[in-house]
């Protein structure tokens, strides 16, 4: 998921995380080694 213009992030355990860039990339298949943000793991995991 790709986030823009967003100052910060909130994950599911509460943790706000600061956003310095103007687009991030949220994980949504919660295998990314860098949660909340994606490195692109779902590219390799079988579907």
């Amino acid at each position: 998921m790709l986030l823009r213009g967003v100052e910060s992030v909130q994950d599911a355990d509460g943790t706000v995380h600061p956003v310095e860039r103007p687009v991030v990339a949220l994980c949504r298949c919660d295998k990314s080694s860098r949660l909340p943000w994606c490195d692109g793991t779902h590219k390799v995991i079988p579907r």
